[in-house]
Parts: structure tokens; C-alpha cells; sequence
């Protein structure tokens, strides 16, 4: 009988970092997918790869080509390891939709169909940290995500509570200046717009620009293999 270690065991195999489990009951509204086809779909794993603390060093204020490969290459893993998930919760009898790690849906507000930030939040892999992102206390910022929803009855994990405390490292480093003390006052406009300036270099496209994520590391700890 297939369970969630069996699933958790196979996604950390499999390269990835993180791995919880959400009732997404409370935001299933705020998708954009067919209601109709997300019906009875009360249940998200999350999982999430921590991207190269190397390369995020490498990043001076702007993204380089070397992190826009690296970002590319994070969601494309991301994508087959929820596909790979998808089939093994099919084989043992349930339904399963993976979301892209990367897909936008809403060009104006920069919307995928899901946020997978909310999902990994309410699956108890981290809170949102004052740069807008999923802060994990073990490595920081410094994560890609995806999302399967399914009607799997898997045990769900808790949120944590916020951790950041007195840590403003992302405040001080941020090149739109759009990061502020209170979590609640990012200014997602900045952002965007730092963005579509980055945009215009070249090899570098849509996408996180790293500043901040470089800024924001967690404990960094080693896990034992399986943990």
C-alpha cells in the first residue's frame, strides 16, 4: 500500500529537499484552474529543491546566465519528480494533478495556477518571509517548489510559525527596494519592474532575480540521507 513516507522516501531519492503535505481546502478559491476538475482535490504535496548555494554566491546584484540555467534546470527536476509522483499515486488508485513549477497564468499579477508558496506554507515547509517568499528554516529562501494536488487521504503537516525574528539581510540587499521590515508591505509593483529590467540582459529571462534569495540561507544544515 502505497503512504506518504513511501512518496517522501521516493521524492528525496530523487534529488529533492523538501517535502510536506497541505489540507489546500482553505485556498482552493484562489486557483486558476477548472473548479469542476479540482473537485475533490483537498490535498497538495509539496516539494521543494534547494537550489545551489554556489551559484546563488556567484550572483552579484543582478541574476547572471549561470543562475538562469541552474533556475531552469530546478524547475525542470521539479516537474519530473511530480510527475513521477503523479503515476505512483495513479497506480495506487487516486487521482493526482502536478502544477508546473514554472508557469505563468496571469501576466498581470504574475499568477501561476497555483501558488506554491501558499501550498508549501500550509504543508509546513516554511513561513513567508519579509521578501515575499517561502522562508524554510533549513535553507532559507533558497528553494524552488511544485505542487501535486490529489485526493490521496495523506496525513497533512502543520504551518509553522513565522521565523525570521530580527534577520533583515533580504531588506538590506534588495536592488528595487521593495522588500520592507513588515512582511505585509512588500511592494510586488518594485519588484516586478526590477524584473523586466533584468529582463533586457542578455541570456537572462523571466525569473527570480537571487538577490535576495542568495541573502536569505537558513541553518544550512547537512540531513541524513532519507530525513
Amino acid at each position: 500500500m502505497l503512504t506518504k513516507q513511501n512518496l517522501k522516501e521516493y521524492a528525496l531519492n530523487e534529488g529533492i529537499a523538501l517535502f510536506g503535505v497541505a489540507d489546500i481546502r482553505p485556498i482552493k478559491k484562489n486557483f486558476i484552474l477548472d473548479k469542476s476538475i479540482i473537485k475533490g482535490l483537498d490535498r497538495a504535496v509539496s516539494i521543494g529543491y534547494r537550489l545551489s548555494g554556489k551559484i546563488l554566491d556567484l550572483i552579484p546584484r543582478q541574476p547572471t546566465p549561470l543562475y538562469y540555467f541552474h533556475y531552469q534546470r530546478a524547475n525542470v527536476l521539479l516537474d519530473n519528480t511530480a510527475l513521477k509522483l503523479t503515476e505512483l499515486i495513479q497506480r495506487a488508485g487516486y487521482s493526482a494533478l502536478p502544477v508546473p513549477s514554472s508557469q505563468i497564468m496571469d501576466w498581470v499579477n504574475m499568477k501561476g495556477a497555483v501558488s506554491h508558496r501558499e501550498v508549501a506554507e500550509l504543508a509546513g515547509l516554511g513561513w513567508r518571509g519579509r521578501n515575499n517568499l517561502t522562508v524554510s528554516p533549513e535553507c532559507g529562501a533558497q528553494v524552488r517548489y511544485a505542487t501535486i494536488l490529489t485526493d490521496m487521504p495523506l496525513e497533512t503537516d502543520k504551518p509553522l510559525k513565522y521565523g525570521c525574528g530580527a534577520c533583515k539581510e533580504c531588506v538590506k540587499v534588495c536592488p528595487a527596494g521593495a522588500i520592507n521590515t513588515d512582511p505585509a508591505k512588500f511592494d510586488a509593483a518594485k519588484c516586478r519592474a526590477k524584473l523586466r529590467e533584468f529582463e533586457k540582459i542578455q541570456f537572462i529571462g523571466t525569473m527570480i532575480c537571487g538577490v535576495c534569495v542568495k541573502a536569505c540561507k537558513g541553518k544550512q544544515k547537512e540531513r541524513p540521507h532519507g530525513l
